[in-house]
């Protein structure tokens, strides 16, 4: 099966809201080291879920922060922004919508598909679905879609505090969408990581591994769900 070519721009329509914009204007340098400190952690927490030998992608993936801080056999990224020069140079990038992978990468191909404060980006509960859906197709049988997602049920009205956020999501209602999709929910945390990098989880690397190596905490901090499912093996 022959992949596409390492780097992939693709025709997509612009986005409702010019989202370079809106990241520059929340969040500056600081902001941005403080998020790299961070996932370096958080990429060897989710380095649990990528099997020896498995292709990953990382959709929608912003500046990388999860594709750059695991390993895997090949690593994918895709956004409807250019960012692939925040990416390494072994990380094929693929320049599109979401919604639209599955017309333009080879399906059933990854072994994992990874989802980050994306979802609530989307217009609508159907676009939910259907990005569901691409993921799917983009998965081997047996491949996993692993979703960091916040919580509106454990957020509440902060959930809007930011202009981009269109859809409103539980723990419930994701993983109805990704059953509706055709994934085996595998795992459910409710309560994972803080709502934002802004949140009070701590910011050194000592402190985050202590964090995630100490579940009670996420009682007490968590506001993001992490959700786990699979695509049936037949």
């Amino acid at each position: 099966m022959s992949a596409p070519p390492k780097r992939l721009a693709i025709a997509h329509k612009s986005p409702p809201i010019v989202l370079k914009e809106v990241y520059d204007l929340r969040f500056d340098e600081k902001d941005r080291a403080a998020k790299d400190a961070i996932w370096k952690e958080l990429g060897k927490f989710f380095q649990r879920y990528i099997k020896p030998g498995s292709r990953v992608i990382d959709i929608a993936c912003d500046e990388g922060y999860f594709i750059r801080n695991v390993q895997a056999r090949e690593r994918w990224a895709t956004d409807i922004r250019a960012v692939e020069s925040s990416l390494p140079s072994d990380v094929r990038f693929v320049r599109a919508s979401g919604l639209d992978l599955a017309d333009v990468i080879t399906n059933d191909y990854f072994d994992l598909a990874f989802f980050s404060n994306y979802l609530e980006h989307l217009p609508s509960t159907e676009a939910v679905l259907q990005q569901l859906r691409v993921a799917f197709a983009l998965l081997k049988p047996g491949g996993r879609v692993l979703i960091l997602q916040p919580n509106i049920r454990l957020v509440g009205g902060k959930y809007w505090d930011f202009i981009d956020h269109q859809t409103a999501l539980t723990e419930k209602s994701l993983a109805e969408a990704s059953r509706m999709a055709g994934f085996e929910t595998r795992q459910v945390i409710a309560r994972f990581l803080p709502y934002t990098t802004k949140s009070r989880l701590p910011q050194s690397a000592a402190l985050v591994r202590a964090y995630l190596a100490f579940p009670p905490a996420w009682l007490l901090l968590g506001k993001q769900t992490l959700y786990l499912g699979e695509k049936p093996a037949s």
